[in-house]
């Protein structure tokens, strides 16, 4: 199914009165106060989210999973169901593959239809946290940390053949992300654990086109619940620079301890010049995968503070690659990405806003006050008109959920592909 323009264009028109008062109300009111509306505008048509190809299907627990209906068979589908959201939003311009889960039969095929849709290949995802089908070696007590050689080798040649997919489709990126750990103590050594882990990371970066980057994910626990492999960003920070310049640690919202300060682990990365990747999700209690900003949006807010202030201020890091990493399985699956879109434009609106001179004055005064307040104007603005601004000047619709509704996505999604359709990989 495709979104044409016209449709998008004929609901935004009956939503425009009310959408250009609010925003003239709030442009006036920041003109005011010394902002670039127009330069705001820009940055935020610009801030493109990569949607992941496992997100697009209803996720699930240990305990089970309940499917959606409509949900994406076959790659070709999934593509197509990020061609709605980017329709919707303009903001998600890319997806991201993970293998072996959403390897293409026919590769330019898959990039014409991509095309298509204005969507690019973000970073393509490495699994050795299940055996795949005819493997020869099982990963049940790890993987590239393995004390097993043969078993070491056979996952450092999955992440090098993801690669090659990943080349051939146009990406530019290989995420890595490890089960390995322990669920009792003994059961592994751990310098043994890391050292194995550190080889074959560096086996691996050694397979990196010249350029692409690698992302090292980190987190503190499960699948295995005594001890992770890589678990915090110091352990990935380290293995990123024993791998070489083009290695970076990726961060992830809801692979953290519960209240973890992730907006100072930001900046230090981004001051170190090793933020690479950024996944997007929320939590309550661990890492539960929740819609973006469902429970902690003002953490989000300083996040994004910071980075903001990284991208300005630290050219020796990357402008990072951006994902949702979000799943659940009581949502429709197109409906929770596009709150998650909404609340990453609005967290991102909001910290452009901050009057960071001001801000380093206050500092320099030591005025704690004065900090939390300019923080908080900025965090307590309705930034919402600005976003609908940026979509509409983009082509998007006003109110992309609204919209979803009522040209009834996914009935139409349900009458093309079935009641029982289920996503690959899932």
């Amino acid at each position: 199914m495709r979104i044409d323009k016209e449709r998008i264009q004929e609901k935004n028109q009956k939503d425009l009165k009310p959408h250009q008062e609010k925003f003239d109300f709030l442009s006036n009111y920041l003109l005011k106060d010394g902002h670039d509306v127009v330069e705001i505008i820009n940055k935020l048509s610009k801030f493109q989210v990569a949607i992941p190809s496992w997100a697009l299907g209803a996720g699930g627990t240990r305990f089970g999973r309940f499917s959606f209906q409509g949900e994406p068979s076959t790659l070709e589908q999934k593509i197509d169901d990020v061609g709605i959201l980017h329709a919707l939003t303009q903001t998600a311009g890319a997806i991201s593959l993970h293998i072996p889960w959403d390897v293409p039969k026919d590769y330019e095929a898959i990039k014409q239809l991509a095309t298509s849709h204005n969507i690019v290949f973000d970073a393509v995802n490495s699994n050795t946290f299940q055996d795949q089908k005819n493997a020869k070696e099982s990963y049940r007590f790890g993987s590239l940390s393995n004390r097993e050689k043969a078993i070491r080798e056979q996952a450092v040649q999955h992440n090098i053949d993801v690669i090659d997919i990943g080349n051939k489709l146009g990406s530019k990126s290989l995420t890595v992300w490890l089960a390995d750990g322990s669920n009792f103590p003994g059961q592994n050594n751990f310098q043994n654990a890391l050292q194995n882990t550190q080889d074959s990371l560096k086996d691996i970066y050694r397979a990196l086109p010249e350029d692409w980057k690698l992302f090292i994910e980190y987190k503190p626990y499960e699948p295995n619940f005594y001890s992770t492999v890589i678990q915090d960003w110091g352990t990935s920070f380290m293995l990123a620079n024993e791998c070489g310049d083009r290695a970076y640690t990726l961060v992830d919202l809801g692979h953290h301890l519960p209240n973890t300060n992730i907006e100072q682990i930001v900046a230090t990365l981004m001051m170190k010049g090793k933020l690479g990747g950024f996944h997007f999700n929320d939590s309550k209690y661990g890492d539960d995968d929740i819609t973006v900003g469902s429970i902690k949006p003002y953490a989000l807010f300083l996040i994004f503070n910071e980075l903001v202030y990284g991208m300005n201020n630290n050219p020796q890091n990357p402008y990072p690659a951006w994902m949702i990493d979000a799943s659940h399985n009581i949502k429709d699956p197109l409906e929770d990405l596009i709150q998650s879109l909404e609340a990453i434009q609005e967290s991102y609106a909001k910290a452009l806003l901050i009057d960071q001179d001001q801000l380093r004055l206050a500092q320099m005064e030591n005025d704690v006050v004065r900090c939390q307040e300019i923080l908080q104007n900025a965090y307590r603005t309705d930034v919402r008109p600005l976003l609908q601004e940026a979509r509409r000047k983009s082509g998007g619709a006003l109110s992309p959920l609204n919209t979803y509704r009522s040209l009834k996505v996914r009935e139409n999604l349900i009458q093309a592909r079935g009641k029982n359709s289920v996503a690959s990989g899932l």
